[in-house]
């Protein structure tokens, strides 16, 4: 699928691992919590276990830090059998505190990009996750002031899109969505008759991932290095 450069009116970014680097806080938490239950499981087990329990979790506490700070606390006691201790709650509780402070890295050239589209096309951020952190996140990236809106949701459905749209009064056809997920950033967005773009991320959470069973025809870029290349796709004839 490819777009004229005049049918999209408005470009909408994902944040975590599209804009800026995320992944990685959440590879390097979950390695050092794994460290700490060493003496009780074997890593591989933890890991596991540790999955299991993000995903249950999800419809409770949702994505992001908070969430996964109640996920590991909660698989530490399961996996100790109640024995893991006040001190090792509390290096959890540090571990999760140094996530939520670490400097936002924010992609190669996605700077380039945003001045680029700038005055162009009206720009927004839908990103999902904890409020205060996201915004936190984007007042530290130095990029806030490129973009007309903000939408930070508990999660991309149809139906979270469909309301962004009528929020923002746009129509389907001249909206756009890049993103590094096709679970959230691609496939959804599809469903309602809009435009997306993959941005493959190198690490994607498995449960971002998606079965081929449920993959559709989609335009895909293999990253923002170039604004050229994001500008010549949107003009290029449909």
């Amino acid at each position: 699928m490819t777009l004229k450069e005049s049918s999209i009116q408005t470009i909408a970014f994902d944040a975590d691992d599209t804009l800026w680097r995320n992944e990685e806080i959440f590879m390097h938490a979950q390695d050092e919590f794994i460290s700490l239950l060493l003496e009780y499981h074997d890593e591989a087990y933890i890991r596991s276990h540790l999955g299991e329990v993000q995903v249950k979790n999800l419809k409770n506490f949702g994505y992001g830090i908070k969430g996964f700070t109640l996920s590991m606390i909660e698989t530490a006691i399961a996996l100790t059998e109640g024995r893991v201790t006040g001190s090792e709650i509390h290096e959890i509780i540090a571990l999760s505190k140094r996530m939520l402070a670490s400097p936002v890295e924010v992609l190669a050239n996605v700077e380039s990009v945003l001045q680029a589209l700038k005055g162009r096309f009206k720009l927004l951020v839908i990103t999902k996750g904890d409020l205060l952190d996201q915004e936190g996140k984007l007042a530290r990236s130095g990029i806030a002031d490129y973009f007309d809106g903000v939408e930070i949701v508990s999660n991309k459905t149809d139906e979270t899109y469909l309301q962004i749209l009528q929020r923002h009064e746009l129509v389907a056809e001249e909206f756009l969505m890049v993103g590094n997920s096709l679970k959230s950033d691609v496939l959804p967005i599809l469903d309602i008759g809009a435009n997306a773009l993959h941005i493959p991320y190198h690490s994607t959470w498995a449960h971002e991932e998606v079965s081929d069973e449920t993959l559709k025809n989609y335009p895909e870029l293999q990253s923002l290095n170039d604004v050229s290349e994001l500008l010549d796709w949107l003009k290029q004839p449909a």
